[in-house]
């Protein structure tokens, strides 16, 4: 169990402090795959099982204190500015006036409204083959459990959501994958200098910045960054393992996705086992773009 879905590692990030465990979770035959959509902005909606009522909102509705969860139009009005938030409003009361009242509580990405083919909510471009009929488009992913917001628990959603009226059009890929034979294997902690919660901290803003500057890290890159080449070794080796999981990977009912001109699998996956969740993403391709892309505003 998982309190509010907030972020999501890369499992390479994961072994920084010595916790090792994303590797047996990387071979486990027991996990939950989704598709990554990269839609904008993530939305939450349900019954709020505090009184009864419908609401939507963003992440924001996890709040302890600047708590934003929309009831009605007149909530969206009174939340969000629209000379700031024009888009998001109007985002909100699509989803308000669409998605269906059904029991539970449940987080998702905005794809875009309907009535066309192609969609480009954030990086990548969605091509469906054929114009969608409903108003919205959403791909859900996650549902919660629990009656306090903030220690909510997130659970993998698999189930298939359908709207009864045909207001929304979800997308929900399904996703297996080839299963591994081997165990996973085990890897010698002796002698590792392994990063405390705040150099690991430092380390994945460096990486991320050369990603962001457009460049390939590179061993030397990690061992500088990371100050020990025992650790750089193993971060290396469990990128390596994540791009072998992903070529495995066999994707129905998505549609076909683009960076660019360039035709992809997608943005990447979430796998989770257990009460760990991570995402399996080709940071070179898609984050040095999402990097350099406009922020959902």
């Amino acid at each position: 169990m998982k309190k509010p879905l907030l972020h999501l590692e890369h499992p390479e990030d994961m072994v920084l402090t010595g916790d090792l465990s994303v590797i047996d979770a990387i071979y486990s035959k027991q996990a939950h795959i989704s598709q990554k959509i990269d839609g904008a902005p993530a939305v939450v909606w349900g019954i709020d099982p505090n009184n009864g009522e419908f609401f939507v909102g963003t992440k924001s509705v996890f709040n302890k204190k600047k708590i934003k969860r929309c009831y009605s139009v007149e909530d969206i009005l009174k939340y969000y500015n629209m000379e700031t938030h024009k888009i998001l409003m109007g985002v909100l009361i699509a989803c308000l006036e669409n998605l269906p009242r059904v029991p539970g509580i449940y987080q998702g990405d905005f794809l875009g409204f309907g009535g066309n083919t192609t969609f480009k909510p954030n990086t990548i471009t969605y091509h469906f083959g054929e114009d969608i009929d409903a108003a919205i488009v959403v791909a859900p992913h996650t549902y919660y459990t629990g009656n306090d917001f903030p220690t909510m628990e997130a659970h993998p959603l698999t189930e298939h959501l359908v709207d009864p009226t045909g207001g929304v059009y979800f997308v929900q890929p399904v996703v297996d994958k080839v299963s591994w034979e081997s165990d996973a294997p085990r890897i010698k902690k002796d002698n590792v200098k392994f990063l405390t919660d705040k150099e690991a901290a430092q380390a994945k803003v460096a990486i991320n910045a050369l990603i962001r500057s457009g460049q390939f890290v590179t061993f030397e890159d990690l061992v500088s960054i990371l100050g020990d080449e025992r650790l750089a070794n193993i971060y290396a080796y469990v990128e390596e393992l994540k791009y072998e999981l992903m070529e495995e990977m066999i994707v129905n009912d998505a549609p076909q996705a683009f960076l660019g001109d360039r035709k992809i699998q997608g943005e990447g996956f979430v796998m989770t086992v257990g009460d760990m969740s991570f995402k399996l993403v080709d940071r070179n391709q898609f984050s040095f773009a999402n990097f350099n892309n406009g922020k959902f505003q």
